[in-house]
C-alpha cells in the first residue's frame, strides 16, 4: 500500500470529521501541523502527501524520492512548488468550489454586521444600556439599508456569483469587474471596469484569486476613488490589499468601514495596522470552515487520491 502523509490535517478535521475513507486507501500518517523546517523529514518516505498550508518547496520535492502525488486540501495551491513537481511528473491537485456557499454566506454576514453592528448593540443590551434608556429604542451607530444600494464585486467566479445572487435577493444593484465577462455573464449583473466598480459601489467585495498582477492592488490611490460612505469586504486573499494604506484610509475617514476574513500574513503579527484600525471587522479566516464545506473538502480530497490511484487523476493544476 502507498504511504500517505497528511502534513496539516487539523484545520480540515479538528475532530468532527472522519479520516476513515482516506485510511482505506493506504498507510496514513496524520500530523496536525508541520513547520516548513520538518516537511522534508516527514515526507521522505511518502508516496502521497496532502497539505493545506504547509509549504512543499522545490527542495522537499526533490528530496522525497518516492513521492508520486501531492494533494492540496484547498482551492489555492501557492503552498506547493508546482513547477518542481511537474519536472518530476508529480501531479498536484486541488479542491475547487467546495466552499462557495459558505464564503458567500460569511461575506453577507460581514456586510450585515457593518450595516447594523448587531454585536455592538447586543453587547450594549447585555451591559444594561437598554434597561436604563429613556426611549423604547436607541442605536449606537448609523444603520444602513441594503435595498437599492450598489454592490461591486471584483471577480465573478463561483463565489462571486453566489454573492451576487444574495445581493440581488436583497434588492441591491450589482456591478462586477471580471476577467471573463463573456464567459460568466449573469442576469442582473452589469460588468464594468475596475475604476468604475470602486467609484460607483456602496460596498466593494473582493472575490478574485491572488496573482502577480493584482498583489496589493487595493491601495491608497484606489481607496480614494471610493465613496466616503462605502464599505470594503475581503473574503478572498489578504495580499490583495496594501494593509497600511487601508488602515490609513479608515483612520482618515476615506471610506466608512472594512470587514476582512483574510490578512496578508496568517496568523497576523500583533502590529498589523488593521487589527486596531477604526470601523474594521476582522474574522480569523473562517469563511471556508463550516462543517458542510469541510465535509465536501474531505470528500473531494479522498476522491482526488482515489482517482490518482486508479490512473485517472482529476483536478490537476500543474
Amino acid at each position: 500500500m502507498k504511504n500517505i502523509v497528511v502534513l496539516d490535517g487539523y484545520t480540515l478535521n479538528p475532530g468532527d470529521l472522519d479520516w476513515a475513507a482516506l485510511q482505506a486507501l493506504g498507510n496514513v500518517t496524520l500530523y496536525d501541523r508541520t513547520p516548513e523546517t520538518v516537511v522534508e523529514e516527514r515526507i521522505k518516505d511518502a508516496h502521497i502527501i496532502l497539505t493545506n498550508k504547509a509549504i512543499v518547496n522545490e527542495t522537499a520535492i526533490r528530496e522525497a524520492t518516492r513521492l508520486e502525488y501531492i494533494g492540496v486540501t484547498a482551492t489555492g495551491y501557492n503552498v506547493v512548488d508546482t513547477v518542481a513537481a511537474r519536472s518530476r511528473q508529480i501531479p498536484v491537485t486541488n479542491v475547487p468550489a467546495y466552499s462557495s456557499a459558505s464564503v458567500a454566506q460569511l461575506t453577507f454576514a460581514l456586510i450585515l454586521e457593518l450595516c447594523h453592528h448587531t454585536g455592538l448593540h447586543a453587547d450594549s443590551v447585555r451591559v444594561g444600556e437598554w434597561t436604563k434608556c429613556a426611549d423604547f429604542s436607541y442605536w449606537k451607530t448609523p444603520l444602513t439599508e441594503l435595498e437599492g444600494s450598489t454592490l461591486g464585486i471584483v471577480g465573478l467566479g463561483q463565489i462571486g456569483q453566489a454573492v451576487a445572487r444574495i445581493a440581488l435577493a436583497f434588492g441591491m444593484k450589482v456591478i462586477a469587474h471580471h476577467k471573463h465577462p463573456e464567459r460568466d455573464a449573469m442576469s442582473g449583473v452589469t460588468f464594468v471596469d475596475q475604476a468604475s466598480c470602486f467609484r460607483e459601489a456602496d460596498i466593494v467585495s473582493l472575490h478574485c484569486p491572488l496573482n502577480a498582477t493584482n498583489k496589493e492592488f487595493v491601495n491608497t490611490a484606489l481607496l480614494h476613488t471610493m465613496k466616503k460612505t462605502a464599505f470594503l469586504i475581503n473574503t478572498s486573499r489578504g495580499p490583495l490589499i496594501r494593509e497600511t494604506d487601508l488602515a490609513n484610509a479608515l483612520q482618515e475617514g476615506i471610506i466608512a468601514g472594512a470587514a476582512l476574513d483574510v490578512l496578508s500574513s496568517e496568523p497576523p503579527s500583533a502590529d498589523n495596522p488593521l487589527i486596531k484600525a477604526p470601523h474594521t471587522i476582522i474574522t480569523p479566516h473562517i469563511a471556508w470552515a463550516t462543517q458542510a464545506a469541510r465535509k465536501r473538502l474531505m470528500f473531494t480530497t479522498v476522491e482526488n487520491v482515489k482517482a490518482f490511484l486508479e490512473g485517472i487523476p482529476q483536478n490537476i493544476i500543474n
